[in-house]
């Protein structure tokens, strides 16, 4: 049985950094792209990043180019998303997810197979 989970959301002052991780099971950690989403109250689902197997290859919405960072560490099955200069407009539910999609990690949804539960992120003003 496959399992994303996330953690590390919270409430934060605009401008502020929060670090997101997700962890995985019951999958080969190492053979997958793995993504992150958002989605905030009442909006569709959203695309923010995601990094290739190798790390050799990370796509960015261009919402947040330059303020996150997605890295992985395949031995601790962990992808981490690290957000900084936060404002209101990241509040938002953060989800990861796999695609067994090689190449360009793909920015749409469709393509990513299993999915976390999501953790809550907060930006106060």
């Amino acid at each position: 049985q496959v399992q994303l989970v996330e953690s590390g959301g919270g409430l934060v002052q605009a401008g502020g950094s929060l670090r997101l991780s997700c962890t995985a099971s019951g999958l080969t950690f190492s053979a997958f792209t793995l993504g992150w989403f958002r989605q905030a109250a009442g909006q569709q689902r959203q695309f923010v990043g995601a990094i290739s197997w190798s790390s050799g290859s990370i796509t960015y919405a261009d919402s947040v180019k330059g303020r996150f960072t997605i890295s992985r560490d395949n031995a601790k099955n962990t992808v981490y998303l690290q957000m900084d200069k936060l404002n209101s407009e990241d509040t938002a539910v953060y989800l990861c997810a796999a695609s067994p999609y090689g190449g360009a990690p793909p920015s749409n949804l469709a393509r990513y197979g299993y999915w976390g539960q999501g953790t809550q992120v907060t930006v106060s003003s």
